[in-house]
């Protein structure tokens, strides 16, 4: 029987060509949210390639006029207020459904991963029409709550995933030390949790900073967002400062996931082999 030099030559031309799949992919879906980072770096003062020459003025503009300011200074507001809202209602929320003995945790968890389902068009629309009648439309409350709502399931999700490690025993053994609920919490469940809580806080800020569908319902004149900004932006007058604002956006988008990432892989539970 004759062996073949290269015994594995079909698995690895096989393997190389689902890498070249995977590369053209990852290619078509990045390239057009790439685009916009050189167009920041213009000189002139329309879209054009290839470039009139490179400028950071368009950054100027948005770093430095009062209508950006203020939009940025509304998306940060906003943003932190959702993060605060739920990164704690979302983590209480995870820590109830993790006990197996909670009633109806089955029925109760597709219920508040719905907002991950629902278009954002049909939670801005019934936002509004509620909160116009009780008085929260064209506030930053209604718009923080209106996020949080949002952004509250991504922190459900991976503080519910930091929790499927931790032993609850450790609390039964804190509650017989004398310590009270709350201390346990803060002393024996929270340290272990945190990579979690901070990585579901930086998925409600990325999903609150980059929102626009419920802003455009929800604010007024004198509380747009950033992306509303950029939005209103677009059906108005073209601007590269835009485009600067949205290369801002993305920087910003990346490096609070890639933060998250790192925490949800350093939060995850490690299972020890027998």
């Amino acid at each position: 029987m004759l062996l073949s030099p290269y015994p594995n030559a079909g698995e690895r031309i096989r393997v190389a060509l689902l890498w070249l799949w995977c590369g053209l992919v990852i290619l078509f879906l990045l390239v057009p949210i790439l685009i916009p980072v050189p167009l920041s770096f213009n000189s002139g003062a329309f879209f054009i390639f290839p470039l009139e020459g490179l400028s950071t003025r368009w950054y100027e503009v948005v770093l430095g006029t009062q209508r950006w300011q203020s939009a940025i200074g509304n998306s940060l507001l906003v943003a932190l207020g959702t993060t605060v809202s739920a990164t704690m209602l979302g983590t209480l929320t995870a820590i109830a459904l993790s006990n197996e003995k909670f009633p109806g945790r089955h029925i109760i968890m597709p219920l508040l991963l719905s907002p991950l389902i629902v278009p954002v068009v049909i939670t801005a629309v019934g936002s509004y029409l509620f909160y116009a009648r009780v008085g929260l439309a064209s506030t930053y409350a209604g718009i923080i709550l209106a996020h949080t709502a949002l952004a509250s399931p991504f922190v459900v999700v991976t503080v519910g995933a930091s929790l499927t490690g931790f032993d609850r025993n450790l609390m039964r053994a804190a509650a017989i030390s004398g310590a009270r609920p709350l201390t346990s919490f803060f002393r024996v469940m929270l340290p272990l949790i945190l990579p979690g809580v901070l990585s579901g806080a930086a998925f409600a800020f990325v999903t609150s900073f980059d929102e626009v569908v419920v802003v455009q319902f929800l604010a007024s004149a004198g509380q747009r967002t950033m992306p509303l900004e950029m939005f209103i932006g677009l059906r108005e007058k073209l601007s590269p400062a835009i485009t600067a604002a949205a290369t801002l956006m993305m920087a910003l988008s990346i490096v609070l996931l890639v933060v998250a990432n790192l925490l949800a892989r350093r939060g995850a539970p490690s299972r020890v082999g027998p």
